[in-house]
């Protein structure tokens, strides 16, 4: 394993780590600028609606693995595919919400060295 997976690991983990414990601002931080997000039945959007949507989620508790299926580095960007499982269980619900699916992700490595998410098409769905 290269330098370069090593640490787009490190990233998903951390991203994973920080999205559980409801820490906006780490994840702000593990994402480029100009970041887009995709999602089915909504428009693109960046970063600003991403923490919006993440801020609205306050109080609720998520569980969740996410596995990389595939990585590839090519100089300063990278493309992953990975599979995502989360549950979200929001303050006295009777059932948690369930969502898996595939992501395709674009990491590019910055000037300071360090690799963020770029882009990111989600595919998760309800599961029961």
């Amino acid at each position: 394993m290269t330098d370069d997976e090593k640490a787009i690991r490190e990233l998903v983990a951390a991203w994973m780590a920080a999205s559980l414990e409801g820490n906006v601002a780490k994840v702000l931080s593990l994402m480029t600028e100009d970041v887009i997000f995709m999602v089915p039945g909504r428009d693109p959007f960046g970063r600003e609606a991403f923490a919006a949507a993440s801020r609205s989620m306050e109080g609720m508790r998520l569980e969740g693995t996410s596995d990389i299926l595939e990585l590839q580095v090519m100089g300063d960007w990278a493309f992953m595919r990975c599979h995502i499982d989360m549950t979200i269980t929001p303050p006295n619900a009777r059932e948690p919400v369930r969502r898996s699916g595939h992501t395709l992700t674009l990491l590019r490595k910055g000037a300071d060295g360090r690799w963020r998410l770029a882009r990111d098409a989600n595919l998760l769905a309800a599961r029961g």
